[in-house]
């Protein structure tokens, strides 16, 4: 069971007992709880959770589980705990992702943020963005548990270098800017501004300097070819996605990270290709202007599930 299945059970039951009776949400709940055997699970998990949860400690419940919206950042976390000691053996081997769940700065699912640093340095917090900030007297390091980030590091006076852990690695400044996403199995830098030194976690030794306008992906064993930095590839800070001769498959991925639910796009379209500026901050209008360029219709089932179909 991973951590993602885990946590979208968690956010559907706080979604689905939120103290509002919406029939699309439900609706798109059961289709997500169909879609897998191992929604079907994470959902019994849930299930027994109810159950238990009288055994929870005064101290550590919330007021309910149908807590308001500005409770549900916790609402989640604690559900997250209470589902990894279902498993223990699970949260033993997935011990990074479970951190992610109780980091100390987080975004949701449709939200952006900025976060000063007590250096000065700025971050911008991309969309389901966790991770933890710890300054001590040798080194200013971040550890980005997932998400996408981009950092304005200042010059630190003590000389200090900022240095942002991922599963993959580290990245290294002394100041510039640059932004970091982790992937599936890697993580990708792009500078911006300055320089900064890229490690593998597997390869310590192995350094690569990356400069302004220069991006690479790299793994726990592995970096990548360096190539140029896309322009507009932080335009997420704006609420927009900049794409230049992308796949439509691709794209409705990359637009379904800023929009509750479920996104989907029929196999036999997802080789078109899509290029252009698109809203983030309103995925519908996003959505609207494709049937305006592309062979295609948009479907919704719910406002939660949305299909791109062949027109």
């Amino acid at each position: 069971m991973d951590l993602k299945t885990l946590e979208a059970a968690a956010t559907w039951y706080v979604q689905l007992n939120d103290g509002s009776v919406c029939p699309a949400r439900t609706q798109a709940w059961q289709h997500w709880l169909a879609a897998s055997p191992q929604h079907a699970e994470a959902w019994t998990r849930v299930e027994k959770l109810q159950q238990q949860w009288a055994r929870v400690p005064r101290q550590a419940a919330l007021s309910s589980l149908g807590a308001a919206q500005a409770q549900r950042r916790d609402v989640l976390k604690l559900l997250g705990m209470l589902l990894a000691v279902g498993g223990g053996s699970w949260m033993l081997a997935e011990q990074a992702p479970y951190r992610a769940m109780l980091a100390e700065q987080r975004t949701g699912s449709r939200e952006r943020r900025s976060l000063q640093l007590a250096d000065g340095s700025q971050l911008q917090l991309n969309v389901d963005t966790a991770l933890d900030v710890r300054y001590d007297a040798q080194l200013r390091a971040i550890e980005l548990y997932r998400g996408e980030i981009l950092v304005n590091a200042a010059i630190d006076p003590q000389q200090r270098p900022l240095v942002v852990h991922t599963d993959d690695g580290s990245v290294q400044t002394m100041g510039g800017e640059f932004s970091l996403r982790t992937l599936s199995g890697q993580t990708r830098v792009g500078v911006l501004q300055a320089a900064v030194d890229v490690r593998p976690q597997h390869h310590v030794d192995r350094l690569l300097s990356l400069q302004a306008g220069q991006q690479v992906s790299f793994a726990r064993d592995s970096i990548d070819s360096v190539r140029a930095l896309p322009p507009d590839s932080t335009a997420w800070q704006q609420g927009m996605l900049s794409v230049n001769d992308w796949r439509l498959g691709e794209f409705i991925e990359e637009l379904g990270r800023y929009r509750p639910g479920i996104l989907r796009c029929a196999p036999s379209i997802r080789a078109l290709s899509i290029s252009g500026s698109f809203s983030i901050d309103d995925t519908n209008i996003a959505l609207a202007n494709l049937n305006k360029t592309l062979p295609v219709r948009v479907r919704y089932l719910s406002q939660y599930w949305v299909s791109v179909e062949p027109a």
